[in-house]
């Protein structure tokens, strides 16, 4: 009987849809079933090699689940948990750990994979907010610039009346409404619910355009590594709005990276099978994926959820609109942006929908070939 069950239990193992993992009470992986080698791209000959801690972190929630579960009497169960796999993804799931004896201190973690489309659902309700809170910021900004304009003007009038020792600090008036009106313009931009004027855009050109841009400024100190699909189609959207997040994201990219040693990776793909749904409700397939890898500090943790959201930032004297900003023309587009990041690499996913030219449309611009 025993070696009945113990062959109807490999089989079920074997068979077993969920990523499965057996945790030896000192934290060693001794087995894992062919669901928890496929989601981890990682063969179980070196999965069983590793303890959780180098697996997923020595602070990971699953790691923390794994020891309450330890000796207990009952599974335990976490939800929303953000991983890290060894390929460098971050992938969401649910997990629950289940002790197997008290007497071994044996886990089994059962891994349910949340799908990419609940994935996306967070990123776009994240989207939503932020689109409420800068319109009401696009309506204040319009609102603001009036009376500093008349704060500016009074204060060149009133430079005309003094000497030159004089001048220092109506020159610092001038000077700081017109920072501030600089900031304004850009918040009045969240406020533009205008469509863009799509066309077809070949994103390889726009992508080269924005890296020579950068290695001429900002990003000298980078090397760049690029691998561009040649068959990937022209992309939907505006050239001139797509030029503008790239030049953003490279930016932020560089300030990340060390001056020695800095790298940015730049890859686009053909990935099929993602649709999101637009303002319209109908479903839109976004297969152009655009990435951008940089060797960086990485994105702090208590803002990772938060980064595309208006005035969510970490730079010292940091606006916290650019990459609101990016999420904002993204979506514009029909796109989605998304961000995995640890300390020593972040990585931004650009999704786009390809050009679907109508009888009657012509392209205004070569496809990528």
């Amino acid at each position: 009987m025993g070696r009945v069950n113990a062959a109807a239990f490999e089989q079920v193992w074997q068979a077993l849809p969920q990523p499965a993992l057996l945790v030896h009470d000192d934290g060693r992986i001794v087995a894992v079933n062919p669901a928890a080698e496929s989601f981890l791209s990682v063969s179980a000959v070196q999965l069983c090699r590793k303890t959780m801690a180098e697996l997923f972190g020595a602070s990971s929630r699953v790691g923390e689940l794994v020891e309450r579960g330890r000796g207990g009497a009952v599974s335990l169960a976490d939800h929303d948990i953000e991983i890290i796999t060894p390929s460098g993804r971050t992938r969401l799931v649910d997990a629950q750990a289940a002790p197997l004896d008290e007497k071994s201190g044996q886990v089994l973690l059962l891994i349910q994979p949340r799908s990419i489309a609940e994935q996306m659902d967070r990123t776009l309700t994240h989207r939503s907010a932020a689109r409420s809170v800068s319109g009401m910021a696009a309506m204040l900004a319009h609102e603001i610039k009036n009376p500093l304009a008349g704060i500016s003007g009074a204060a060149q009038l009133l430079e005309m009346t003094l000497g030159d020792s004089e001048r220092e600090l109506t020159t610092l008036i001038r000077e700081e409404t017109a920072r501030v009106e600089k900031l304004l313009t850009r918040v009045e931009a969240f406020g533009d619910t205008r469509p863009i004027a799509r066309e077809a855009v070949n994103i390889h050109e726009v992508l080269d355009r924005a890296r020579r841009s950068a290695e001429a400024g900002f990003a000298s100190h980078v090397r760049f590594f690029v691998e561009f699909d040649p068959s990937l189609p022209p992309a939907a959207g505006d050239a001139d709005q797509l030029m503008q997040v790239f030049q953003n994201l490279l930016k932020n990219a560089a300030e990340a990276t060390p001056k020695v040693g800095g790298v940015i990776q730049l890859r686009t793909s053909y990935s099929p099978g993602v649709a999101i749904e637009s303002a319209g409700g109908a479903r839109e397939s976004v297969p152009l994926l655009i990435v951008i890898q940089d060797n960086g500090s990485g994105v702090p943790d208590e803002i990772r959820r938060d980064i595309f959201e208006p005035f969510v930032t970490s730079k010292a004297g940091g606006s916290g609109l650019g990459l609101a900003l990016v999420s904002k023309v993204m979506a514009d587009h029909g796109g989605v942006i998304e961000c995995d990041s640890e300390p020593g690499w972040t990585v931004m996913r650009l999704r786009l929908p390809i050009w679907r030219p109508h009888a009657k449309d012509r392209p205004k611009g070569r496809g990528a070939r």
